[in-house]
């Protein structure tokens, strides 16, 4: 790790590793999750993601949502421990929609169904709603605010990202109301400025204070 990111820098996008002249993965390909409540996990996935079935085993089944040949894999292994909330690993996997009716429309499919987020935050470049699957593995739902790499970078160096990095909690039900109801996007999805000593009080509650 360099001295400069240690150090902190001003958030701004870098160039691709291609037009750097590196040889880079050319995607991300899928995530595979180990599971001992393995009929439960890949409801969950292939409901939440309107996932089909590429092939499926009493082992092991392979779910994708698009042209790849599976994004999420998810392995039945009977008898593993939870991992503690408080543990080192991957914080949370993240999916994209298209556009913002897209989202909106997913979280109103998933609550008809009562499965609801947890945490809903705008984080400045994306707008996101965050859930737990079975195992509580963290999985963020989003949009991307612009429309740009430049149109990010410029939100970089003229927002707060500096003194909070994290983002401002929002209301879906709210949003979707004041969505539908006219606002312009531009307001709608604003990321508002708050007070540095507010930053903490964004984070969502753990996983043991949920109602």
């Amino acid at each position: 790790m360099s001295e400069s990111t240690v150090a902190g820098t001003a958030a701004a996008l870098p160039k691709t590793a291609r037009a750097r002249g590196k040889i880079a993965p050319i995607k991300f390909a899928h995530i595979v999750f180990k599971t001992s409540r393995y009929d439960e996990m890949v409801k969950w996935y292939r409901t939440v993601l309107e996932a089909e079935v590429m092939s499926a085993s009493p082992m092991a089944t392979f779910l994708t949502y698009d042209d790849e040949h599976h994004r999420i894999a998810i392995a039945n292994m009977p008898g593993l421990a939870d991992a503690p909330h408080q543990s080192a690993g991957m914080e949370h996997c993240a999916f994209t929609y298209e556009t913002l009716d897209d989202l909106f429309a997913t979280f109103e499919r998933l609550s008809a169904l009562d499965i609801h987020p947890y945490w809903c935050i705008n984080h400045g470049p994306t707008l996101s709603m965050y859930y737990r699957d079975p195992d509580s593995n963290q999985v963020e739902l989003q949009i991307d605010i612009f429309d740009s790499n430049e149109a990010v970078n410029a939100w970089f160096a003229e927002s707060d990202f500096d003194s909070n990095p994290i983002g401002v909690k929002f209301d879906p039900a709210d949003l979707i109301q004041r969505y539908r109801a006219g606002e312009d996007r531009t307001t709608l999805l604003a990321r508002p400025r708050i007070d540095p000593g507010q930053v903490m009080a964004q984070f969502p509650a753990p996983p043991e204070a949920e109602g």
